[in-house]
């Protein structure tokens, strides 16, 4: 049994597949690994189908006209992108990078909407995925037009918390490889502003950095800044127990 069969029956929206539709999808996915920094698809490409991160971690990411680089969002280990060619699309809109080594499984659009007739549930997971994604980029659109570069970083920090965010005796680690110029293309700021900006935030005690690993140290204090609740923490999951924290200045 090829190793996507595991990957897929691991995936939160295909859960309720049987083990012959699993099978039946497997046979139909291709496996392919990539190294850090390679492009999985372009814009204008066709999409022909949704892939899921069985190890590693992705970045979806637009580029201006001018060559300046948006980050749209991560996509880590057990999650789907590309999901909107189930809805019609025929191009890609933005392109994707891996940011570390990465596996990838292919499901083809036909084979996937297979299933989706046999398990119509599985279309209200990719409603609340295309709809918990648009309103994060409808957030971060509304901090990059009223919130100062401060506000943005805050924010940023708050997010990564929800889903990388991990109790220690220190405070809350992020769980995730971010550089300055990363964080820069998230918020829409400069990775200047951003190492000014987690400066002054280390110098009032509300994060430390230390071996290039960021902790949260006041969540609390952090989150009512912004007048925000401090989110909620979960265990990280167990795919996600390899990655180092870090937050690298290049």
């Amino acid at each position: 049994m090829a190793d996507s069969f595991w990957y897929i029956k691991n995936c939160n929206l295909f859960s309720q597949l049987s083990a012959s539709d699993i099978a039946e999808l497997e046979s139909q996915s291709r496996m392919r690994k990539l190294k850090r920094g390679e492009p999985v698809y372009l814009p204008n490409e066709q999409a022909d189908g949704v892939i899921l991160v069985a190890q590693g971690r992705v970045k979806i990411c637009h580029a201006t006209p001018d060559g300046k680089q948006s980050i749209l969002g991560f996509i880590d280990s057990g999650e789907i992108f590309g999901e909107l060619s189930l809805l019609g699309s025929e191009r890609r809109d933005e392109y994707v990078e891996t940011t570390e080594k990465t596996t990838l499984v292919l499901l083809p659009k036909q084979a996937v909407q297979h299933v989706i007739r046999k398990y119509p549930d599985i279309v209200l997971g990719v409603t609340k995925l295309i709809g918990n994604r648009r309103q994060r980029v409808e957030k971060r659109l509304r901090n990059l037009l009223f919130r100062s570069n401060r506000e943005r970083v805050i924010h940023l920090l708050l997010e990564l918390c929800e889903k990388y965010g991990q109790t220690t005796e220190d405070g809350v680690a992020l769980n995730i490889r971010l550089s300055h110029q990363e964080m820069a293309c998230i918020i829409g700021s400069t990775r200047e502003t951003v190492t000014v900006v987690l400066g002054h935030l280390q110098k009032e005690e509300l994060l430390k950095i230390s071996r290039r690993r960021v902790i949260i140290t006041n969540l609390d204090k952090l989150a009512s800044e912004v007048n925000e609740v401090a989110p909620r923490l979960f265990e990280p999951a167990v795919n996600r127990t390899h990655f180092v924290p870090r937050l690298t200045g290049q």
